[in-house]
């Protein structure tokens, strides 16, 4: 039982860098930026941390510096100083380009997990320097089109205090089922306030029109989803207007669910780097 809770490990120290809404920790390949390619940032979903992207973290991207960072509130950062500002999609999006900024990145590609989806589109409108953005899990939406982009199974993902037992089931809609205990660490270490305060200004129409913007961005775009995902409506994605979409249509993955990046890493990472490759990126 103590194997499954245990973590898996990343590359490196926990790095920390201080923002506007309290102190950030994040994983970082190549703090000295050596690398001449755009750094590959890679943003986590609800209630989860930067862990989930281990497998990425570890991989080869051709010599190309990764980051991963630990939302307010989530995993090892701390909560947030001013929750109602933090907790939302363009809260998360500001910190995101705050903390570019304390690392001197100017351009970036974001890969964004469900939320970790949402914020990287809010960043595409208030960060020039996003080079390309990969998102898994995240139907672009409006306050109009919310019901239309998720499927009805969101279960607690907007639910302040959640039981070990609840925990456990919102981890096995997000990742594996039985989920790896340190999943569900992450969800009861999560601070509440987070999941709460994002759904009500995500239902509120105070975070961007994101069918909207994927249909005028030049930002470069991959949608890559798992056909089994139980949320995303893959009918709603596929029927967008996209102004830059990879391939010109969703990647769907057979088998695959809401995490297929941390299902089928391999295949995932073939995905990521195809991407960068078709775009020069």
């Amino acid at each position: 039982m103590e194997a499954e809770h245990q973590p898996p490990p990343l590359p490196g120290p926990t790095r920390y860098a201080g923002t506007r809404y309290g102190r950030i920790a994040y994983t970082d390949t190549d703090p000295l930026g050596a690398s001449a390619l755009p750094p590959l940032l890679f943003v986590h979903g609800n209630s989860a941390s930067r862990k989930v992207f281990h497998a990425q973290l570890a991989d080869d991207f051709g010599g190309r510096r990764l980051l991963a960072l630990d939302l307010p509130g989530h995993g090892e950062s701390d909560d947030a100083t001013d929750p109602g500002a933090a907790y939302t999609q363009r809260g998360y999006a500001a910190t995101v380009a705050e903390f570019l900024g304390l690392l001197g990145i100017d351009r970036v590609v974001v890969v964004g997990w469900s939320l970790g989806g949402h914020i990287g589109l809010e960043l595409v409108a208030r960060f020039p320097g996003v080079a390309g953005l990969v998102v898994t899990g995240t139907p672009p939406v409006n306050r109009d089109t919310l019901a239309e982009g998720f499927l009805p199974t969101l279960g607690y993902a907007g639910t302040e205090t959640v039981t070990a037992a609840q925990a456990a089931e919102f981890a096995a809609q997000i990742t594996f089922s039985p989920p790896p205990g340190w999943v569900v660490d992450d969800i009861r270490r999560t601070d509440g306030r987070a999941r709460r305060l994002m759904f009500e200004s995500f239902a509120a129409g105070r975070d961007s029109d994101q069918k909207a913007l994927v249909a005028t961005s030049p930002v470069p775009l991959a949608v890559i989803d798992g056909r089994d995902d139980p949320f995303v409506h893959h009918a709603y994605v596929a029927s967008l207007t996209y102004a830059a979409l990879w391939h010109g249509a969703p990647t769907v993955l057979e088998g695959r669910r809401h995490a297929a990046f941390l299902e089928d890493p391999a295949g995932y990472d073939d995905l990521l780097r195809a991407f960068l490759r078709d775009h020069g990126r």
